[in-house]
């Protein structure tokens, strides 16, 4: 009894340590392990052609034997190896359904092939016992070793599969060659059983490089997930990030079926953030924009999508919303940001600016969309900031000609479209004209005349300030070598040109370029210069006023801290702004800072200049207080230059009358 079990257990115990030399243990991830399951049902093709062929010969050995008990393991192998056929069909339309397959799967399969492989070799075993007859043995020898070698790299995705395949074909295959009796016979039995170690290192050998060509697979895949999440995500707040948006925008205008479907994007900006990270520092700040876009999200609830444009501003995009849906949530938004934001200690209050654009009144397609929304956030940041604005037409038409403006005054300052026109500035008491200040000019060749008021504020912004300037210099220099050596030129100088190192070398080469004297050259500055000063302004002011050059407090009594200016700066002239003057007859408030003015210019040795002159009543007074210049259209407008030379050739003609007033030299 025992010996009848010895040879069960000794090829139990072999097949265990092959398996464990062949297949050992590794950790495999899910789905390294579905693509091995994969891979053993991945051609129902060569399992047919297997089951046919397999299935074949055993009923001609079965045939060739005569015995019954072969007809019996031909018809289950016929029957295991098309079952085996219809599964692995199965298996590839439930992979239609799931990409990862049930555990099951995999069983069925090793079942399935052990049971196949272990028909064979019995097969192979019974023929070689059973009959004497050659032919018989070369198929039944033939069949088990094709067999082997095929499930060597057939089977590789699961080793211990093969090698069961292996053991149960061959070891029975072996066992009856050696038991034949033959010399021959037993040699070859030797080789099958030495095939077994051979296929087995093929087979392992095989298995670390598809285990290898899949792990690589997947690494590469994982990685293209992740730089698919870096390229769509934005890396500091998680949120999508601006190519990701935009790609986004793009599919919800293609794929709509209806034009008219409704559509909101709301721009939202938050306001002063650069203050925060300039105090507290770019990680409160990171950090803030972390919070910030987690409550956009469940603000949003689900009515739209979050994504970072750039900065600390925000896109929401909310497909099927329509105009008061989409106010609903700017004002959820506004609501939101009410609340402090609670950062490493700090207690934030934050505001934000929103702009909000609706598909399809303010356009069909994505980019038209976001280009309105940041429209309507420029108006509600100008209105005063944390606010929400709408789109409106008039804000394109204002852009395109702002567009159009900016344009044309890049070819006016090579095409010499722009002007100087001068208003002449008298002397309160002689009327005697002693500055000219020079007002730049520009008719655009299809607009027609354009206001300083509207083309400055573009030529700052747009960085065109500077070359204009040193163009209107040179300009007004060359231009005030033709008046009498008594009377200045005054040229404006923009706020934004003070801090930049080109005006004082725009200044000397007007000088060193027209001839004129340095104290023939006055510049006119606003208090806006000198609210934020560094020192630089004051500065660069003093060293153009050591050359010669005058200095006048231009609009003064309009800004923050006028006084503060001229307890810093030195000027020569103060311009008390034209707001003061209008009002002397009936505000008694504007005739005492008037008079206050004239007072305090008096004490410091400063001339004075009233602005805005337009009736003979206000120069009386502004005459009478002691101002010591007068300006205005009721003494001269701007005029060419043509036209002052003949304003100062007609003084020149009266000069017996110094005492003659004002107004009888007015021109009309």
């Amino acid at each position: 009894m025992q010996d009848r079990n010895d040879v069960p257990n000794l090829l139990r115990l072999l097949y265990a340590k092959m398996r464990a030399h062949y297949a050992p243990s590794t950790r495999q991830s899910a789905e390294v392990r579905d693509s091995l399951v994969k891979a053993l049902y991945a051609s129902p093709a060569s399992l047919m052609s297997g089951a046919v062929s397999g299935g074949a010969i055993s009923l001609v050995l079965a045939w060739g034997t005569a015995v019954p008990a072969m007809w019996v393991i031909a018809g289950l192998a016929v029957f295991v190896g098309v079952s085996r056929s219809i599964s692995s069909v199965y298996f590839q339309r439930q992979l239609a359904d799931s990409d990862s397959p049930a555990p099951i799967w995999g069983q069925a399969y090793e079942l399935g092939a052990w049971l196949y492989a272990g028909l064979l070799g019995l097969q192979a075993f019974a023929s070689l016992l059973l009959t004497r007859d050659a032919t018989l043995h070369v198929l039944a020898v033939g069949m088990v070793a094709s067999y082997a070698g095929g499930i060597s790299g057939r089977n590789a995705g699961r080793v211990h599969v093969a090698v069961g395949q292996t053991c149960l074909s061959l070891l029975p295959t072996s066992l009856g060659l050696m038991l034949y009796g033959d010399v021959g016979y037993f040699i070859l039995g030797l080789l099958c059983f030495l095939m077994i170690f051979a296929m087995g290192e093929i087979t392992k050998t095989t298995h670390r490089i598809v285990l290898q060509a899949l792990e690589g697979k997947q690494e590469k895949s994982q990685l293209a997930i992740k730089f698919e999440r870096l390229a769509r995500y934005d890396s500091l707040t998680g949120v999508e990030n601006r190519m990701a948006m935009q790609m986004r925008l793009r599919e919800m205008f293609f794929s709509r079926v209806n034009d008219t479907a409704p559509m909101a994007i709301l721009w939202l900006d938050l306001d002063r953030f650069k203050e925060i990270n300039d105090t507290l520092g770019h990680i409160v700040g990171d950090q803030l924009l972390c919070q910030l876009a987690e409550r956009l999200n469940e603000t949003l609830d689900g009515r739209g999508h979050v994504a970072r444009f750039g900065g600390d501003e925000f896109i929401l995009i909310c497909p099927d919303t329509g105009r008061a849906q989409a106010e609903g949530i700017a004002q959820d938004v506004m609501h939101m940001l009410s609340g402090d934001f609670s950062v490493m200690g700090y207690h934030l209050a934050v505001t934000a600016s929103v702009g909000i654009a609706m598909a399809p009144d303010d356009g069909i397609d994505g980019d038209i969309l976001l280009q309105h929304a940041d429209l309507a956030l420029y108006l509600a940041k100008r209105e005063g900031r944390n606010r929400f604005a709408f789109f409106d037409w008039s804000m394109k038409e204002r852009q395109e000609r702002v567009y159009e403006l900016e344009t044309g005054l890049r070819a006016a300052l090579t095409d010499g479209s722009l002007r100087l026109h001068y208003q002449p500035i008298f002397d309160a008491i002689s009327g005697r004209i002693s500055i000219c200040e020079a007002l730049m000019r520009w008719n655009h060749p299809f607009l027609g005349p354009v206001s300083p008021s509207e083309f400055i504020p573009i030529a700052e912004s747009s960085g065109l300030i500077e070359p204009m300037t040193e163009w209107a210099l040179k300009q007004a220099c060359a231009d005030a070598m033709q008046w009498p050596d008594d009377i200045r030129v005054a040229v404006n100088i923009s706020p934004a040109l003070i801090k930049t190192d080109g005006l004082s070398r725009a200044v000397m080469s007007a000088l060193l370029t027209s001839g004129l004297k340095a104290r023939r050259l006055e510049l006119e500055v606003t208090e806006s210069i000198l609210l934020e000063d560094d020192g630089r302004s004051h500065m660069i002011l003093g060293e153009l006023r050591r050359i010669g050059l005058r200095l006048a407090l231009d609009d003064f009594g309009t800004g923050y801290s006028s006084l503060a200016s001229l307890r810093v700066h030195d000027f020569d002239t103060i311009k008390v702004d034209q707001s003061f003057v209008r009002g002397i007859h009936e505000n008694p408030r504007d005739r005492a800072i008037a008079q206050s003015v004239a007072f305090l210019a008096r004490q410091l040795g400063v001339e004075t200049v009233a602005e805005g002159i337009e009736t003979q009543e206000q120069l009386d007074y502004v005459r009478d207080i002691g101002l010591t210049n007068v300006q205005g259209f009721a003494l001269s407008r701007p005029i060419p230059m043509d036209e002052l030379l003949k304003l100062m050739d007609g003084f020149r003609a009266g000069l017996d009358s110094p005492a003659a007033n004002i107004p009888a030299r007015k021109i009309a």
